[in-house]
């Protein structure tokens, strides 16, 4: 026993004398609210689309959704440049049916978790179109941050800054001022040294907390605080790699963290308090600050998602996000897929290795360059699955995994609706690919989505991946995370795990109760461990003959 706990890994848990908070080891999943389920034939899911919906998401077993933007919006960019953060986008539905579709997964006892986005707004919200027709020097504009151009006449940017989805970072107003966008041009950059806007964000927490939201993922929780003191810097230097912790002008400055202090409080106000969780790209040392009691309570790790499939680095990212958690005093989170990257499906399915340059550059091709093995995909993509439920913390999936759903690759560019297309000069065809609308029949003109036609188009091929196919089929990738999800809620305890000894290119790791998951992360089989397999990713437990196959997850139960 001494040899294994030298392999122990153990996050700090909550004293045994109060019960867990139940986003610890909560499985949620990611609903993409115009893509998910369309009620009226417009085109564009909606929120009576979701809570028509609902039994899925009981029979798949999800403790909890998160929703994406579902605001008000010009959808610049799907929905993140919001016009009102305390409204429903008329097309995506009303506060009314927001608060029955919130009822209605409360009474399948599934928690609720909203998008909110504190970086920017739209340029349609109320407070810019004021800016703009205050003009310089008002106090208007101090809500968000403008700069005078330079030039005799301000007609230069402030900067040479590019904002993340191409082009410049600066929009000129036609006054001799310059508005920020980190993101893209109809997405202004609050300013977070207004008290005014932190007050209003305190406003919009508590609007969703009075109507039962149980917490909140913080878009680009990391940018939000700037330093815009002269002079700018330019952009190399902003991209200098020695820059220290803090240092850089708008991404993951300390200051940020007085904001979720703020927020913290407001959460505590509440019975069981709220919760959040950060989109924070940082430093992986970084990350636990965001992550802390006094803070938001958890952060996306978004390491195994970036991940090959492969053993040593799958141990790594496990051992390490674990030893952050425990520093933290939170659970860990683990992600596979999500709304703004190319499904893991596809994503296995490529040549171990391609980096974000390289899979931009295989969508340019419409999927072919390199042509995916989605046979190899699905499968490790169901073992990976499977590995990632086995962990202590919480499992975030993305609605349309659970279908087996591959990237749709192909998408012709007069459709393509993500911002990164345009700005990027055409060389970055986006995320829509992982947004197209889900397959819930086989039949029908969008594939059960609703009764018209989809707002993304979906390929014919989507049919065999259909929900109501899936259903039937008890070796369905449906089925599997059904059965996966099952076992977790059944198996759930402590948050300790201790990796034990196992052969080359394999991981395998003991939870609290003396259950084992063994990820075969080679191409050959290798001896199956002693115990009982109640879980398998490939072929079920009685057609395994004693031996683990290459690509593939195992759960084993002690022997009777």
């Amino acid at each position: 026993m001494s040899d294994l706990l030298d392999h122990a890994t153990t996050p700090s848990s909550p004293p045994a004398t109060t019960p867990d908070p139940w986003w610890r080891q909560a499985v949620v999943y990611q609903v993409y609210p115009r893509s998910f389920a369309d009620s009226n034939g417009d085109g564009t899911g909606d929120l009576p689309g979701i809570t028509a919906r609902v039994p899925h998401l009981v029979s798949l077993g999800v403790d909890a959704v998160w929703l994406s933007p579902f605001y008000p919006s010009a959808l610049a960019d799907g929905g993140y440049d919001v016009d009102d953060h305390r409204d429903v986008d008329p097309a995506i539905g009303t506060l009314e049916q927001f608060d029955e579709m919130v009822a209605t997964l409360h009474a399948a006892g599934i928690k609720v978790v909203v998008d909110i986005v504190p970086n920017h707004s739209s340029n349609r919200h109320r407070w810019f179109r004021d800016a703009l027709a205050a003009g310089p020097g008002s106090p208007e504009r101090e809500r968000y941050v403008f700069a005078r151009g330079r030039g005799e006449h301000g007609e230069l940017p402030p900067s040479d800054w590019t904002a993340v989805f191409g082009g410049p970072a600066w929009e000129p107003v036609g006054d001799g001022e310059w508005y920020l966008h980190t993101f893209a041009p109809e997405q202004p950059d609050w300013n977070w040294d207004h008290p005014e806007v932190h007050e209003d964000f305190l406003t919009t927490l508590r609007f969703w907390a009075d109507r039962g939201v149980d917490g909140f993922r913080v878009d680009v929780a990391h940018a939000l605080v700037k330093d815009m003191s002269s002079p700018l810097p330019t952009a190399a230097e902003l991209a200098a790699d020695d820059l220290p912790d803090g240092a850089h002008r708008f991404w993951d400055r300390d200051e940020v963290h007085e904001v979720y202090r703020a927020w913290r409080a407001v959460f505590d106000e509440y019975d069981p308090p709220r919760t959040a969780v950060a989109e924070a790209w940082v430093a992986t040392h970084r990350r636990a600050r965001y992550a802390s009691p006094e803070g938001l309570g958890q952060a996306f790790n978004f390491d195994l998602l970036r991940s090959d499939f492969d053993a040593a680095s799958f141990r790594r990212v496990v051992e390490e996000n674990l030893r952050l958690a425990a520093e933290s005093g939170t659970s860990s989170t683990w992600v596979l897929s999500n709304h703004d990257v190319v499904r893991h499906v596809s994503r296995y399915g490529l040549p171990d290795g391609m980096d974000e340059a390289a899979r931009a550059r295989w969508l340019l091709s419409g999927g072919t360059d390199p042509a995916p093995d989605l046979e190899r995909g699905a499968r490790r993509a169901r073992a990976a699955t499977a590995f990632l439920l086995a962990l202590p913390g919480s499992a975030y999936l993305y609605q349309g995994e659970e279908l087996g759903l591959p990237e749709v690759a192909d998408l012709d560019a007069a459709v393509l609706q993500d911002p990164t297309w345009l700005r990027s000069g055409h060389v970055d065809k986006g995320r829509d690919g992982c947004r197209v609308p889900l397959p819930w029949t086989a039949e029908g003109p969008s594939h059960g989505f609703g009764p018209g036609p989809s707002h993304l188009p979906q390929p014919s091929w989507f049919a065999a991946h259909a929900a109501d196919v899936q259903d039937r089929d008890p070796r369905s990738t449906l089925s599997a995370y059904r059965e996966a999800l099952a076992w977790r809620r059944r198996l759930r305890t402590g948050e300790e795990l201790v990796f034990e000894d196992a052969p080359e290119g394999v991981v395998r790791f003991r939870r609290p109760g003396g259950w084992t998951c063994v990820t075969n992360f080679t191409t050959r089989a290798v001896p199956l461990p002693p115990g009982r397999v109640v879980l398998s990713s490939g072929a079920p437990a009685d057609e395994l003959g004693g031996e683990l196959p290459g690509e593939t997850t195992v759960w084993l139960l002690p022997a009777d």
